[in-house]
């Protein structure tokens, strides 16, 4: 018989399952990407409700089946819940989530990446840089930790690319420590999005939902 076992992480992805469960994906300290599910999470105040939620970063007591985990409890050190109580930020939160999703992969630690998407959604909740600024210092970040990227892109202005440099080589809880001007930042995203072109093989739904409302 297995053990229950505890793990660190944050909720991705959240689907429905049958008429009162989901099922959702987990990105772990411990073990990577894991697939769980939480019984009774759609039954209205189900404590499983909370658990089930995207964004919901925390200790999960799991029980670990043959194919996946089953959660037993957990313990929510954070919901974010600023992002999901505005549109703009829920949107830009799931884009991130959706791309970490597609980068990650199953049963694989990964704590820069994890290390990376609490960093990233903290930026959001504190408004302390603008949101255009942070979805590019995660696009790039993420895409450099999987080596999908060009590490001296052809670009004019001077901050954009001391700016770009920073992003690659600084560590995750360091990135969102900074404002740069509209040049530099316009410049950016001009180049990240042809280099997402290059090196990524499928659309995000999030994303356009995303370039609909900003």
């Amino acid at each position: 018989m297995r053990d229950n076992i505890e793990l660190t992480g944050i909720v991705i992805k959240s689907m429905p399952v049958g008429d009162f469960d989901r099922r959702v994906t987990i990105f772990t300290k411990e073990r990577g990407k894991i697939y769980a599910f939480a019984k009774g999470a759609r039954r209205i105040n189900n404590q499983m409700m909370g658990y089930a939620r995207i964004f919901a970063y925390g200790k999960f007591k799991l029980y670990e089946g043959r194919d996946s985990y089953n959660i037993i409890s957990a313990d929510i050190a954070n919901y974010f819940e600023e992002i999901s109580d505005d549109i703009e930020s829920t949107c830009y939160g799931t884009y991130f989530l959706e791309m970490l999703d597609y980068y990650t992969k199953e049963a694989l630690v990964d704590m820069e990446s994890l290390k990376l998407i609490y960093y990233t959604l903290l930026a959001l909740t504190k408004k302390s840089i603008p949101n255009r600024l942070v979805r590019r210092i995660f696009e790039l970040k993420i895409m450099a930790l999987n080596s999908d990227y060009n590490p001296s892109p052809k670009m004019k202005d001077k901050t954009a690319i001391y700016t770009w440099e920073y992003i690659i080589c600084t560590r995750p809880e360091k990135l969102f420590t900074f404002v740069i001007t509209e040049q530099a930042l316009s410049e950016i995203e001009k180049t990240l999005d042809l280099m997402m072109k290059k090196y990524i093989d499928r659309k995000f739904h999030s994303l356009e939902i995303l370039q609909d409302i900003v």
